[in-house]
């Protein structure tokens, strides 16, 4: 019984002792120490009161300062230093052919062996007191003291719960990843909000005048803009745009007076599905492809799938949708010419289309990827080894070149959901797309907004589940994660 509870006391005490070392951890960088202040605002309210107290009582701290600083002063360190400066003094001036007042050079000199005195005072203290276990009279000292009490910890737990909860983040190597990489999606959201919604306020097209046409008076155009807000000003209109996006409610379109959040829902996972297909299609065979090239290179295979693969990323979109239809469709009637979510077969052409660049961009990226990594060191050795073509390939050649192969899947997927435009309006798909671009020459902001944001949001959302692949992929990244 006493094993168990000396074990759980253990436990605990290294627990609270990480929960410390990781507060100090975090107040070290000003974005963590801020958010930890502002979100642990009363526990810190209360830890400030402690801290102000334990001030006015005799510090362990501050009496191993004095005993330094007099063992120091005793040992003649202090004139030691002046006599030093004062010959440094005179060298200068003679050096420079300059006369110097003895009462100044001294007065000088004092200065000059008092900073580096205190120096040398901070440092020995410093190193005594890791020794000996005794923490600086500062605010942060406090704090960690008071985070290894497991009584003010209780005490503390719900007035500070996001507090902790945002420590024991921190204190997981790959949750703090995530989290960073979150936190600066929530940046690019709101950056790409306030660039777009600036870009809409001061463009000359007026959105009452479009939509009420020419033979609108003064008056239904100022009631118009009073309806939508469109009369107050720039600061005022971005806030609420800023508000309803944090709410999920963006208000209604000028044109057509629907909801915006729910035109949105219903057009987004048209062009997702689109996208998603599409770069599944695409990675499947360009995979195979880029790694047959770069295992046979400057054979007839490699000529050949590169050449394609260069046409792929040659070939217009649109135009290749056209010839499509054309083809599939009017002349040999194999294919639907316009989408219908009914019928699955009319999904093939824009896949095709949509996914023809993704295919041969990553093809490409994969030879070249996979040809660098195949001639390091590790490649050889492990040929030397014996083992299999097969096994040196796929399990030390390929896993080691996807990195550069993720990066380019990520940013073409990002590039093919806000650039579904075109392929969406020629099969004939509603998609988020087309809406954003039959918007547009209104301009209705709200829809635009909605649009442009919720793309943003997804294309943020890739590129996070892209930077946790790089953690996944590569050992390298996850060795400098715990580091940090």
């Amino acid at each position: 019984m006493t094993t168990t509870s000396e074990h759980n006391e253990s436990t605990f005490s290294r627990f609270t002792n990480r929960l410390s070392s990781t507060y100090h951890s975090m107040t070290l960088h000003p974005a963590y120490r801020f958010l930890l202040y502002i979100i642990g605002a009363l526990v810190h309210i209360v830890a400030s009161f402690i801290h102000l107290y334990r001030r006015t009582q005799p510090n362990g701290y501050a009496k191993l300062r004095e005993e330094t600083e007099a063992a120091l002063a005793a040992s003649g360190s202090m004139e030691k230093l002046v006599g030093e400066r004062e010959e440094q003094l005179r060298r200068k001036a003679a050096f420079f052919s300059q006369r110097m007042d003895e009462v100044k050079l001294s007065k000088e000199a004092q200065r000059l062996a008092k900073q580096t005195f205190d120096r040398h005072v901070e440092q020995e203290v410093e190193k005594q007191a890791r020794l000996s276990g005794i923490r600086p009279a500062t605010f942060s000292s406090t704090m960690q003291s008071l985070l290894e009490q497991p009584l003010f910890l209780l005490l503390t737990l719900l007035p500070g719960l996001l507090m902790y909860a945002l420590i024991a983040l921190y204190s997981n190597p790959y949750m703090k990843y995530i989290m960073e990489r979150l936190f600066m999606t929530i940046f690019v959201i709101f950056g790409v909000t306030i660039m777009v919604f600036t870009i809409l306020y001061i463009s000359p097209m007026d959105p009452a005048a479009n939509i009420l046409g020419n033979t609108a008076t003064e008056e239904q155009i100022a009631n118009f803009n009073a309806i939508y807000g469109l009369d107050q000003p720039y600061l005022v209109q971005l806030w609420n745009t800023i508000k309803g996006i944090l709410t999920f409610d963006l208000g209604r379109s000028f044109a057509g007076n629907e909801t915006v959040t729910t035109a949105i829902a219903n057009k987004i996972p048209v062009t997702l599905t689109l996208t998603i297909i599409a770069t599944i299609v695409a990675v499947l065979i360009a995979l195979p492809i880029g790694i047959l090239s770069a295992t046979k290179p400057n054979s007839f295979m490699d000529y050949s799938f590169m050449f394609i693969a260069l046409i792929g990323l040659s070939i217009p979109n649109f135009w290749q949708g056209l010839i499509f239809i054309l083809n599939f469709s009017i002349k040999l009637d194999w294919l639907p010419a316009t989408y219908s979510p009914n019928d699955w077969t009319s999904m093939i052409m824009p896949v095709v289309v949509l996914g023809t660049a993704l295919t041969a961009a990553v093809a490409r990226m994969t030879r070249s990827s996979t040809l660098e990594v195949i001639h390091e060191d590790y490649i050889t050795t492990a040929k030397a080894k014996g083992l299999s073509r097969s096994h040196v390939l796929w399990r030390h050649a390929v896993t080691n070149a996807l990195i550069p192969i993720v990066t380019v899947i990520g940013l073409q997927f990002g590039g093919m959901l806000g650039g579904a435009t075109v392929t969406e309006k020629v099969f004939n798909i509603s998609g988020i797309g087309s809406y954003i671009v039959d918007k547009q020459f209104i301009p209705d902001i709200p829809a635009i907004m909605g649009g442009v944001i919720y793309i943003a949001i997804a294309i943020s959302i890739i590129n996070v589940l892209v930077d946790m692949l790089y953690a996944f992929l590569d050992p390298r990244i996850r060795s400098t994660m715990k580091q940090q």
